[in-house]
């Protein structure tokens, strides 16, 4: 414990003095650098809150993201874009909007029950803002503050045109029936568009933790049938609807296939791979996973079927382990049947710290600050993956680093979500699905081109010669559906991002600081697009 303490003064005072020098640089000591040593302090503590982690994190990339800036704006002088610059980071920390809402609902047992909720836009930089709306008993405005911020970094550094938003109910839905799920998740729509907190153009919602399809069918039709019944549009008011409501293909599994196109860019990188000391590819890698809901579950999915090994899965009740591989299809199917991992037969149960067991791969998937500067010194993974957001501490996060390990930040892991939510905001906006119009007519088209190579190849040899399409090519031959277009515009996307992430990380010389560069690239793009556009009635 004393040498964690000692480590953390340490920190804080090299941090403070790298970026004290920014501060002593500003034309007018505000804007971004403003309250700097107290943030930084607060998110190298033990126990930071989310929004001090967030900030510890921005504070940290914002003189990087200076630097690109200036090299990308020209505001009349130098010190008027610098100006310009340092007072758009200073707009871009706090939420632009916030609502708490408080309704009664009256019980099955006639009870009457005031509901709490909360939703935050946090940048209008683009419209409409984006986010989940979650069920849990320990939300606060700060935390939704947080994980909006979050989402407007992320759609950025993915180049989907959303600001982001944040959602969430304090309750635990397993205390209520479906019923009384349906009023509160129903009347909560009706409040945010009485205070315009919901719609196509406004704020988009979706899932998130403890919330599903159900939930957002049920937005989607109280908002057709209240506020946007005149709107030809709104079903577009929120995505991850079933695709009898709208929805997309892929949706339920786009979190988990995120998260894994992600790590696979990665571990494919020689140069990373040489530094934390493994073999490139994902074929024969071991994985722990903590979490086994939807994300944990489909990441396990993904990895089983590239022939990783899935050593160990932690839930808040049962950990399970099995040093041979736990086999995904079997474990997803006693889930299925049982509701839990406990007694599943392919693996044992085990009291032991499975984030401490040895792995290539360790992947956060359930909660936040799950790693704190108490657990660096037992942590023998090569790789970190942060399937859930802020899942370790700053100052944990710096002692990591330290020991060359590789951690993949949330920014780029949420990727998969950020994507597919856009994908169907599009197909809504569009009134018709990806590939509808464009199908019959590639499939004819193909088989034309095939007939007349055949027919020109038989007319010059003056003999049969019947041209067979490939397995390959007869699947592709009627052109791409909408599965089809939204795996490769996933991959598009993903692909894309990390590699200029990579790039990013190594021509600043950043080493295994990938969050560092996922922060700095994603608010350079929202500076820019504030110099772009300007500010309205400033």
């Amino acid at each position: 414990m004393l040498g964690a303490c000692h480590r953390q003064l340490v920190w804080v005072s090299q941090l403070s003095r790298c970026l004290q020098t920014a501060v002593n640089q500003s034309l007018h000591g505000k804007g971004w650098a403003e309250n700097l040593e107290a943030e930084t302090k607060a998110g190298l503590s033990e126990k930071p809150h989310l929004k001090e982690i967030v900030n510890y994190y921005y504070n940290k990339a914002a003189p990087l993201c200076e630097e690109d800036s200036l090299q990308k704006i020209r505001l009349g002088t130098y010190d008027k874009t610098l100006q310009m610059i340092r007072g758009t980071l200073g707009v871009m920390k706090p939420c632009n909007s916030v609502v708490t809402i408080a309704f009664p609902i009256r019980r099955e047992t006639g009870e009457i029950e005031t509901i709490t909720g909360f939703r935050c836009q946090h940048s209008h930089h683009r419209t409409p803002t984006k986010g989940g709306i979650r069920f849990s008993e320990t939300i606060d405005v700060g935390t939704i503050e947080c994980f909006a911020q979050i989402n407007s970094l992320t759609c950025s550094l993915n180049d989907v045109p959303f600001g982001g938003a944040k959602g969430g109910i304090r309750i635990n839905p397993k205390n209520y029936t479906n019923r009384e799920l349906e009023k509160i998740v129903r009347r909560f729509t009706v409040e945010l568009g009485k205070k315009g907190f919901i719609g196509p153009g406004i704020d988009v919602m979706g899932p998130d933790l403890g919330t599903g399809e159900q939930e957002m069918n049920w937005i989607a039709d109280t908002y057709r049938n209240t506020l946007g019944s005149q709107d030809l549009n709104a079903y577009a008011c929120v995505t991850g609807k079933s695709k009898l409501m709208g929805g997309i293909h892929g949706r339920g599994s786009s979190p988990g296939k995120g998260l894994f196109l992600t790590v696979s860019e990665f571990v494919n990188d020689a140069d990373f791979m040489r530094t934390v000391r493994l073999i490139p590819g994902i074929f024969k890698k071991t994985v722990i996973i903590q979490g086994f809901g939807n994300l944990g579950m489909h990441t396990a999915r993904y990895f089983d079927r590239e022939g990783a090994q899935t050593l160990g899965i932690i839930e808040k009740d049962v950990s399970i382990y099995n040093p041979e591989g736990i086999n995904y299809e079997e474990l997803a199917k006693w889930v299925a049947e049982t509701g839990s991992l406990k007694g599943f037969p392919g693996a044992q149960e085990t009291d032991r710290n499975l984030l401490h067991d040895k792995c290539d791969i360790l992947i956060p998937c359930a909660v936040e600050r799950v790693i704190t500067s108490d657990d660096v010194d037992h942590i023998k993974a090569a790789i970190i993956v942060e399937g859930a957001n802020c899942t370790m501490s700053p100052l944990a996060y710096e002692m990591i680093l330290k020991k060359n390990i590789l951690v993949i930040p949330d920014l780029l892991v949420n990727s998969g979500s950020a994507c597919i939510s856009y994908f169907e905001w599009l197909k809504n906006m569009r009134h018709v699905s990806f590939g509808r119009l464009t199908f019959k007519y590639n499939m004819e088209a193909n088989r034309h081109l095939l007939n007349s190579v055949q027919t020109s190849i038989e007319t010059l040899f003056n003999t049969d010669c019947p041209i067979i399409p490939s397995d390959e090519f007869s699947d592709k031959m009627a052109g791409a559906s909408e599965k089809d277009f939204v795996n490769s515009g996933l991959n598009y996307t993903i692909e894309g991002t990390v590699e200029t992430v990579r790039k990013y990380a190594k021509d600043k010389e950043l080493g295994l600081d990938i969050r560092q560069a996922c922060y700095a690239i994603a608010m350079s793009k929202i500076v820019n697009t504030y110099a772009t556009a300007g500010y309205t009635f400033t």
